[in-house]
């Protein structure tokens, strides 16, 4: 279990975290999401001893960073995947690790195999792509098979096997009962990966929650119907308060005949009892929630450090 409590951090005029609190579980993939510069990677830092903060602590298990025997046993990292020396192999990288950790040399030929990396042991690091680098730094943080992962930016660079694999990786680990906090800015494989969320805006906690309830909660529900009958679903909810009715956009899985709608406002049970009484023609008639990205856009909109202009402005 990873426990951070109070951290704040300043540097020179830039106040990069304030009160930072949060707990990544044992059981659980825990997503840490934030906008560039919001202190996603100021905190892992911290939590790992690599800057020291003004206030506050964070607890690896109980303990410090520091203050743990065998730092590699009890957490692996990903901060940056260019970390390795650029004249060493791959295998000599994780040796070296391996020899100052007291960790057994099988057991980089393990990390090996599980990355991947096996057909390019032996050439030096300065040579991989970054989806390469990726999966080398990777494999430096399963190297004590730690109890608690710490993942920053874990899927930059790799092919979508790589993704998916990363993916089944955290699942895995989170279902031995380690704790896995994840920081990426794909909403899409956060929401397929993580239980738990913390988001982070301008170096201060915006919420802590689950993927479900995040979404429920910031975002509205809306109802898309496909009808031959649009004069007659206007005319249906025309004097219903609180309830609108709106074109929309015909996607690749909506039926190629009739109109689209979008509703909001109404419960799709009652909805539907509504369009039955009325001998409402409909193709298609499905409640749709807001993405895990959507909703997230919404929260973090207002703390947004560096923002482009739409396009075609």
């Amino acid at each position: 279990m990873i426990e951070v409590e109070g951290l704040s951090k300043r540097f020179g005029a830039k106040q990069a975290l304030s009160g930072v609190t949060f707990t990544a579980e044992d059981g659980k993939v825990t997503g840490f999401l934030g906008p560039n510069g919001a202190g996603k990677s100021t905190t892992m830092r911290a939590m790992l001893g690599l800057i020291a903060p003004d206030d506050g602590h964070a607890l690896i298990d109980g303990k410090p960073f520091i203050g743990l025997r065998a730092p590699m046993r009890a957490v692996g990292a990903v901060l940056d995947a260019k970390s390795a020396h650029r004249a060493r192999s791959a295998r000599a990288h994780l040796l070296a690790l391996a020899y100052t950790n007291n960790i057994p040399k099988r057991r980089v030929d393990e990390v090996i195999d599980m990355t991947g990396l096996t057909s390019v042991a032996k050439t030096k690091a300065g040579r991989f792509s970054l989806g390469m680098s990726q999966r080398l730094s990777i494999a430096a943080a399963l190297l004590g098979d730690p109890h608690n992962l710490v993942l920053d930016e874990p899927i930059n660079g790799l092919d979508p096997e790589g993704v998916k694999w990363v993916r089944e990786l955290c699942r895995y680990y989170a279902s031995q009962g380690r704790a896995v906090l994840l920081s990426s800015h794909l909403m899409s494989e956060v929401a397929l990966t993580a239980d738990n969320l913390v988001i982070i805006g301008q170096g201060h906690i915006l919420e802590t929650t689950t993927v479900g309830r995040f979404v429920a909660e910031h975002s509205a529900r809306s109802i898309r119907v496909v009808t031959p009958e649009p004069a007659k679903l206007k005319a249906i909810f025309a004097n219903a308060e609180g309830i609108s009715v709106a074109p929309d956009q015909r996607t690749p899985a909506d039926p190629s005949i009739g109109e689209v709608f979008r509703i909001t406002g109404a419960d799709l049970v009652s909805a539907a009892h509504v369009f039955a009484r009325a001998g409402l023609v409909t193709y298609k008639l499905v409640e749709e929630h807001a993405s895990l990205e959507e909703a997230y856009m919404a929260l973090t909109h207002s703390q947004t450090e560096y923002r482009a202009q739409e396009v075609g402005r």
